[in-house]
């Protein structure tokens, strides 16, 4: 997990860069003042279960008190229609940016029913930044046909995307 782990660390920090941040000074431990920059409160992580909650670690890792909430879709084997089963966010996602975390984009159809649940949430989708490490051109598409203001970050745009990843990842294959 060590190659996806560092994958995953990169998009995050990616996602982070695009966060809106303020200047600010802070004092070191020694005196010394640096001038830095801190992200403006309102920000959240979302992870569309079960492989998304591989990415969670490196958001947690970059920012430690950041909200998360999970989105657990499947698809159906024949049709490839996407199924909500269960949503759990912060209750004032409407007013936060969104990092989306799904790491393997292959038809789009999950994230975009995972984005039309936070739509009904009230988030809009210009404030949603969809973090993947694989997609294929389909998928990206897909989403960008649907929803344009969404920012999608990816490590590679592949015809063929790596499948079962949250198996592998997690060991369960």
């Amino acid at each position: 997990t060590f190659s996806a782990d560092t994958c995953i660390r990169l998009v995050v920090e990616e996602g982070l860069n695009q966060l809106p941040y303020t200047e600010c000074t802070v004092t070191t431990p020694t005196g010394y003042k640096y001038e830095g920059v801190k992200f403006e409160k309102g920000n959240c992580g979302v992870s569309i279960m079960r492989s998304g909650e591989a990415m969670e670690q490196g958001l947690r890792d970059c920012c430690r008190s950041i909200r998360i909430g999970k989105i657990l879709i499947q698809s159906d084997e024949e049709t490839q229609r996407a199924k909500v089963y269960y949503a759990k966010f912060p209750p004032d996602i409407y007013r936060r940016k969104v990092l989306l975390m799904y790491p393997i984009l292959s038809t789009g159809n999950t994230v975009i029913e995972a984005v039309k649940v936070l739509i009904e949430h009230g988030v809009q989708p210009s404030v949603i930044i969809l973090l993947s490490l694989f997609s294929t051109p389909h998928g990206a598409k897909s989403i960008i046909q649907e929803f344009p203001e969404i920012t999608i970050l990816t490590t590679e745009v592949h015809p063929v995307a790596p499948t079962h990843f949250g198996q592998k990842y997690f060991g369960t294959d």
